[in-house]
């Protein structure tokens, strides 16, 4: 009995002169970003160095002298408290400690880094993926944070995901739009959420929205023959021909043989127009004198867009068939901006003059007034006057109403010239300013 008693006396004695040594505490501590410490004084750098040491290996005892030591003035006060009542377990503290250092100094890491914490400990999973994110833009490649924040991303984005696509399979679009718009915000570069908007934007008759899905899909996976072909499809369908156009033809480089996509681009060339415009076209504001076909040409050109719709009546027309402008003759004639005499002539090389380019653009406003275009008189024609054309020429009437618009101008002794030629400059002025009234 002795014996154990001085054992036990000898084993308590070297138990009392033991260093007992504490755990490190069962969360991360980020360290001090260099752009906080260069900061700091010296002897804040000191303080704030031993105090990270302590919380680190467990020392909460010492680093609670240091921080009180530190004062709120020490840039890394509020951070270094938060940690410490992290460690004591007190979470309301330590995330109002948190705050406060962000508050102050944004770019102070490891205070976002114990908010992350926080809200993990808590499950709150949308807090904790705004918190990975604002760590991240202040340290991209943040080797804490990165691995975390791109598991919580899939897990978040897969949850909301399965969420779209049961919405989406029950018929339920509102709950699927919200669902894939989620997924967007998890993760911005999920092509099949930004497909899927699309398509749910379409049938919401919401074109705008549906493009622009469409086309951050496309960004995501550009060259792919299936979105680019529903893209191209939603232009077409929104009555954006000329960029459709483009994208057809792209899509035909790709696959000549499909012989649907053939048929859309020429169906498309026809709406707007385009026929592979010749050269002769190019070189008409040059001309001192134009010509029918002339005309014909710059009108179905410039107003493509608006005269998009089918003929009243197909014209026969026997002496255009060499006519480098047979199809634009065909197009204005069809909707009678321009007439077929009576022989069934266009007589496509025959010059015009200011009263025959007075009637046609008469023509053509009435045709766009006809498709819901507005056309407004500048001048009242009852008070026109005109001294070379008299009431009763045939041509009296398209010469007043294309003045009272100030499409084409009298004298100042009040003369319009009907039988004057007209350049193709000319022309093209008037027709442009047809057409700046148009839009």
């Amino acid at each position: 009995m002795k014996k154990i008693f001085v054992i036990s006396i000898l084993l308590a004695g070297a138990w009392s002169c033991a260093t007992f040594t504490p755990s490190p505490p069962p969360f991360h501590i980020e360290d001090i970003p260099q752009a906080v410490t260069i900061r700091l004084t010296l002897d804040q750098r000191i303080a704030a160095d031993e105090a990270w040491s302590d919380l680190k290996t467990g020392r909460t005892d010492q680093a609670g002298r240091i921080i009180a030591r530190m004062g709120p003035e020490n840039p890394v006060y509020a951070a270094a408290l938060g940690y410490l009542d992290f460690a004591i377990g007190d979470m309301a503290g330590a995330e109002a400690a948190f705050k406060e250092a962000l508050r102050t100094n944004p770019d102070m890491t490891p205070a976002a880094v114990g908010l992350a914490q926080i809200y993990e400990s808590r499950g709150e999973s949308d807090s904790l993926f705004g918190m990975y994110r604002e760590i991240l833009k202040q340290d991209p490649e943040n080797r804490w944070a990165k691995p975390r924040f791109e598991a919580l991303k899939n897990n978040l984005a897969a949850d909301a995901s399965s969420k779209a696509e049961a919405a989406l399979g029950a018929g339920d679009l509102e709950a699927a739009r919200k669902a894939f718009l989620q997924v967007l915000f998890y993760d911005p570069a999920s092509v099949r959420a930004d497909l899927e908007l699309a398509r749910i934007y379409r049938r919401e008759n919401d074109p705008e929205s549906a493009l622009l899905h469409l086309k951050a899909a496309l960004d995501l996976k550009p060259g792919d023959k299936a979105l680019l072909r529903e893209y191209a499809d939603l232009l077409y369908d929104t009555r954006n021909y000329s960029q459709s156009l483009d994208i057809y033809q792209n899509l035909q480089g790709l696959d000549p043989k499909d012989q649907d996509l053939a048929r859309r681009i020429e169906d498309l060339k026809s709406k707007l127009g385009v026929f592979e415009v010749p050269s002769q076209y190019q070189a008409i504001p040059a001309l001192d004198a134009i010509t029918r076909e002339d005309l014909a040409a710059l009108i179905a050109v410039k107003f493509s867009g608006f005269l998009d719709k089918p003929g009243a009546q197909t014209r026969i027309m026997v002496d255009i068939g060499t006519s480098w402008a047979q199809k634009f003759i065909i197009k204005v004639a069809s909707l009678n901006v321009m007439n077929v005499y009576d022989n069934h002539t266009f007589q496509p090389r025959k010059i015009i003059n200011r009263a025959q380019l007075a009637e046609a653009v008469d023509r053509l406003i009435e045709v766009l007034k006809a498709s819901g275009v507005e056309f407004v008189p500048l001048v009242d024609p009852r008070r026109i006057r005109i001294a070379d054309v008299a009431p009763d020429n045939f041509y009296y009437q398209p010469i007043v109403r294309v003045v009272s618009y100030q499409l084409m101008d009298l004298s100042a002794d009040r003369m319009f010239e009907p039988e004057r030629t007209v350049p193709g400059g000319e022309a093209a002025r008037v027709l442009d300013l047809v057409l700046r009234l148009a839009k």
